[in-house]
């Protein structure tokens, strides 16, 4: 089941000064603060969110991990941040009860909120039927065989709005869906260059289906100098000693660690092309956006989200492999910048995100509270 939604998006003085002031309870995930200040992709898409929502007028509260900062009035939950223990069911079961609880309490008192907006795991999600405020949960994963299960299972409990088509159609028929909305940039806090400094880059998890290994063997054949970036979380060290610390050799191959902000943003602004040999179904990419929002062309293999996010010819290349990727490197030069970021401001700005949400918010709202019916078994 999906709704139709009635799009808001553009400038601030665009919006419909008859829509209503939303109160809205924003439930990030408990791991690490918001905004973050390196690795958090979904603790990135929920700051620019809330900030941008905020803007726009409505009345947000944010629960969320220790440490965060918003314009939003934000709620503290647990008493410390656990970026070492993501997704362990524990804390993210007390991180959104004492959410649960903070919001019938709300209601009780006269001040309710209209809508959940949730981005934790699962938890929120299986519990939602426990709230008397309609729940929209972003899917910020890929399904698989065991997760499709879980949504299957507890459908009927709330709202999901996907990060892109790829991901929803991989996801159980009885999703009750808004459609995909993209994940926000802010489009304004990224540099824009039309110049490089000459390296390729590379930047992610270290993990196979990623591809830093891939990405060396492609800078390579290229004869062309790159840089890795991303944090090596627990689990992944073995990957990285055998397969990506014996090529580093701190001039043609050289490893940055996990970077966050101006540096970040100046890594991808600088980059000749960015390498996404991926070989998985990413549900989005952020990197992606990210280096186009800077001018800078991606080259991606062609999985999951990346024709979404990819305008082959016009903002990169999407091609099937290493030796396809290597000869697209000897047409980057013929990619636009400014088209680059275009697509972006177009598509991704958090203000046109902003926009879908609004709408998606009013459409759950209009199609009344979810149904009470049990899920089938």
């Amino acid at each position: 089941m999906s709704l139709t939604l009635e799009r808001t998006t553009g400038t601030v003085a665009s919006i419909d000064r008859d829509a209503r002031r939303l109160s809205i309870a924003m439930l990030a995930p408990p791991w690490i603060a918001v905004p973050p200040a390196g690795y958090g992709g979904v603790e990135t898409v929920v700051a620019d969110l809330t900030e941008a929502l905020v803007e726009r007028g409505h009345d947000v509260t944010l629960f969320c991990a220790p440490g965060s900062r918003s314009s939003a009035r934000t709620v503290t939950l647990l008493d410390d941040q656990h970026p070492g223990e993501i997704e362990r069911s524990l804390y993210e079961a007390d991180h959104v009860a004492r959410a649960f609880e903070a919001i019938d309490v709300a209601a009780e008192e006269g001040s309710g909120f209209d809508i959940v907006h949730d981005h934790c795991g699962f938890t929120a999600l299986a519990m939602a039927d426990r709230l008397e405020t309609p729940l929209l949960h972003t899917l910020h994963g890929p399904f698989t065989r065991e997760t499709a299960t879980f949504y299957e299972r507890h459908a009927d409990k709330a709202w999901v709005a996907g990060i892109s088509d790829a991901q929803l159609a991989m996801g159980p028929e009885n999703l009750r869906s808004v459609g995909a909305i993209p994940n926000p940039i802010a489009v304004d806090a990224w540099p824009f260059r039309r110049s490089d400094d000459g390296y390729l880059l590379w930047i992610g998890r270290m993990t196979p289906e990623k591809g830093p290994h891939r990405a060396i063997e492609i800078a390579r054949a290229a004869g062309q100098d790159l840089i890795l970036a991303g944090v090596v979380q627990p689990g992944q060290r073995s990957f990285f000693e055998r397969h990506i610390e014996p090529h580093i050799d701190g001039r043609r191959v050289r490893f940055v660690g996990e970077v966050g902000g101006v540096r970040k943003k100046n890594l991808f602004a600088g980059a000749r092309a960015l390498l996404v040999p991926i070989r998985w179904p990413e549900p989005f990419g952020m990197v992606i956006i990210e280096a186009l929002v800077c001018g800078t062309p991606v080259l991606a293999f062609d999985e999951g989200a990346v024709t979404e996010l990819v305008d082959d010819g016009v903002t990169g290349f999407i091609v099937e492999d290493e030796a396809a990727m290597v000869a697209a490197l000897g047409k980057v030069n013929q990619i636009d910048s400014a088209a680059c970021r275009h697509w972006v401001a177009e598509h991704c700005d958090v203000n046109v995100v902003a926009g879908a949400y609004e709408a998606a918010y009013r459409a759950v709202l209009r199609a009344g509270s979810r149904a009470r019916r049990p899920a089938p078994v």
